[in-house]
């Protein structure tokens, strides 16, 4: 923008200049002016497109920067317990499993003593879970829930095939202050020891 004005200013200086007492030092006629007046306006719109170009390659480049080293780092991984062998359920209501051992809380939105993820950061989230159901019964029934609402679920059926297993995952949208759980359904239960098959994880896909 600066470049454009001091175009025009340059263009206004040359026509503006004092005539001289010979005709011979004037312009030659309306056409030489008619031709630097488009000269001058050409050369004020490509300087005009290069600023644009500019300010746009300058705010890719903040984005990547913001990508690669400044945006907001959000990640956790997480499993039901240290070493403890055994159940944890059946309970006559559902509950939020609490995973206790966390392996990384980059960001520090999961809690491990309610298991539940707070979003920080307004963005897309994704999130995977798995579940262990073992011998007899109750079977085992888990399922992710954001605020409340059921997104996604885990379900066992107890048959004679022995253990099971299973996982599930989302990517979603996430406000400020948006809650994200996995909730063991009532009367269900599910087996863990040190081999931590029951996990939760989940991370900030990109900012909106």
């Amino acid at each position: 923008m600066k470049s454009t004005m001091l175009l025009v200013l340059a263009f206004s200086c040359c026509v503006c200049e004092p005539e001289s007492a010979g005709n011979g030092d004037q312009l030659t006629g309306n056409g030489d002016l008619v031709a630097l007046v488009l000269k001058v306006t050409n050369m004020a719109d490509k300087i005009a497109l290069l600023e644009a170009k500019l300010l746009n390659a300058e705010k890719e480049i903040k984005e990547l920067r913001n990508i690669t080293t400044g945006g907001p780092r959000v990640a956790f991984s997480a499993t039901l317990s240290d070493s403890e062998r055994g159940d944890t359920g059946p309970f006559t209501a559902a509950v939020p499993l609490q995973y206790r051992k966390v392996f990384a809380n980059a960001g520090n939105c999961y809690n491990r003593a309610t298991g539940i993820f707070t979003a920080q950061v307004r963005g897309m989230y994704y999130f995977r879970y798995s579940m262990f159901a073992n011998l007899g019964k109750p079977n085992s029934v888990v399922s992710l829930r954001k605020n409340g609402e059921r997104l996604n679920s885990v379900w066992d059926t107890s048959t004679t095939d022995g253990n099971d297993n299973g996982s599930n995952a989302v990517v979603i949208d996430l406000e400020v202050g948006d809650s994200v759980y996995v909730e063991l359904q009532a009367g269900r239960k599910v087996y863990d020891d040190a081999m931590h098959y029951n996990t939760f994880s989940g991370f900030l896909l990109f900012t909106m």
